[in-house]
């Protein structure tokens, strides 16, 4: 999925992977989305809770974006344009609906609900994403990964997986990245990294043994859950909760009356500095100054998209600011307080 806001902000995220100590209560932070309209008069709205202010980064996970369930036939659904992608892998995850995807690569798969596509954009490259004439609703959740310094500019590449449906006790879950509850994904990733899908009955729990050099992020798609181990107040739909390093483990908790959903997301910190701006990932502002003139010339570095038949066949890059802005930070925080 593109950044299709006009005014992108330029994101410098510093990471400083210190190891947690001593014990006691969960430290769990509540980031709250921004709505984001994803283009058009009719535009589809996305939940956005990765990146801002408070937090860019959970392990190399930069970027969260969560829509639906979506009325195609009052937003119009999806219909993104070719556009760029560098230094960053884009995981696309559905609940229900179904999208087009091209790339630059000839790859032209479609996102179905429970499957994962994953691009890898590395170097660079381009895609498309439409959602299908017979989707009624969308809904689901795109996801960007920061690769790391070692892997930036990678070649292009992409990965499908469906992972099984497992139980856990009352909790249904696919794990598609990573590894939690006993099931494993075969993707290969730059940097240690977790996503899940679980589902929470009312009232259930779910006793996760998670990995304590990972910070982990727990974004809610329906319903509400909490961590029993933290003091804090239960994370709300469009909320993603944030728990620091040093927990080797958590319980997920669904004190309502309606089951829930959730999207699980960990890593080990980057431990790096990186720029986000738009659809480009970075280590300074001038690779994204690089990146943005050379896809308004066409440049090879992105390729051409076949197949697409929009009006738009180049998504034209929004104005870089006028002024560098200063470094975010971005600490890992500390499981216990």
């Amino acid at each position: 999925m593109s950044n299709l806001e006009t005014e992108p902000a330029e994101v410098h995220c510093h990471t400083d992977a210190a190891p947690a100590e001593g014990a006691g209560t969960i430290r769990m932070d509540i980031l709250t989305a921004r709505d984001v309209p994803l283009g058009g008069p009719r535009a589809m709205t996305v939940h956005r809770t990765l990146p801002q202010r408070d937090r860019s980064l959970i392990g190399a996970w930069c970027f969260a974006d969560h829509y639906g369930p979506d009325d195609v036939a009052a937003t119009g659904g999806m219909d993104v344009p070719p556009h760029p992608h560098t230094g960053l892998q884009t995981a696309s995850w559905l609940f229900t609906g179904e999208i087009e995807h091209r790339d630059t690569m000839g790859n032209h798969a479609m996102v179905r609900p429970g499957e994962l596509n994953l691009m890898t954009a590395g170097h660079g490259i381009a895609h498309t994403e439409v959602s299908t004439p017979d989707t009624t609703v969308l809904h689901g959740v795109q996801l960007w990964i920061a690769l790391p310094a070692s892997a930036a500019d990678t070649a292009r590449g992409f990965a499908h997986y469906a992972p099984p449906l497992i139980t856990a006790g009352e909790v249904t879950a696919r794990v598609f990245l990573g590894e939690l509850l006993g099931s494993a994904s075969p993707v290969p990733t730059f940097t240690p990294l977790m996503g899940a899908e679980l589902h929470l009955p009312a009232g259930s729990r779910a006793v996760l043994d998670v990995r304590a050099d990972f910070e982990h992020g727990f974004l809610v798609d329906s319903g509400s859950v909490a961590i029993a181990e933290s003091a804090s107040r239960t994370i709300e739909r469009t909320e993603l909760g944030y728990v620091g390093l040093g927990a080797e483990q958590l319980t997920l908790v669904n004190p309502g009356s309606d089951s829930a959903r959730v999207i699980v997301l960990g890593g080990l910190p980057l431990g790096e500095d990186i720029i986000m701006w738009w659809n480009f990932l970075g280590r300074s502002h001038d690779d994204i100054v690089r990146f943005r003139e050379e896809w308004m010339d066409h440049s090879e570095r992105f390729g051409q998209v076949q197949g697409y038949t929009g009006e738009v066949q180049h998504l034209p890059a929004p104005q870089l600011p006028g002024t560098r802005l200063r470094a975010r930070e971005n600490t890992p925080g500390r499981a216990h307080d």
